[in-house]
């Protein structure tokens, strides 16, 4: 599955994902979140909208999983190519005390597979 030429990038660019909530390292946020993305999602009832740069500075202020030695969790659930500029990517990711349910929206710009919305449900605390 991972020949496809549209793919492989894909789920390499969701690799980055997975990385970057794993170890909140931001100098390689560009390379996982497009400028304009957003995100969405419930946490404690109410509805959150960040954007990617609001998101940037949260992560960058805020103790890694990693850095907490916390478990690692990480599962590619559905992948959903739209065309070959264009893909949805349903995850299963932990970070820290939390277990969301990411829909993430990928294009792909300037040859690279970046997320321009991120919706999120917290699915489990641990």
């Amino acid at each position: 599955m991972t020949e496809n030429p549209i793919l492989a990038p894909l789920l390499e660019a969701v690799e980055r994902y997975f990385t970057l909530m794993y170890d909140n390292d931001v100098s390689h946020f560009d390379r996982v979140f497009a400028p304009s993305a957003q995100l969405h999602g419930f946490r404690d009832a109410e509805l959150r909208i960040l954007l990617a740069s609001d998101y940037r500075k949260m992560l960058a202020s805020t103790p890694s999983p990693k850095s907490k030695c916390a478990p690692c969790l990480q599962e590619v659930l559905l992948v959903d190519l739209a065309s070959p500029t264009q893909a949805v990517v349903k995850v299963r990711v932990r970070i820290d005390t939390l277990q969301y349910l990411d829909y993430l929206s990928y294009h792909r710009i300037h040859d690279a597979w970046l997320i321009t919305a991120k919706s999120f449900h917290v699915e489990r605390r641990y």
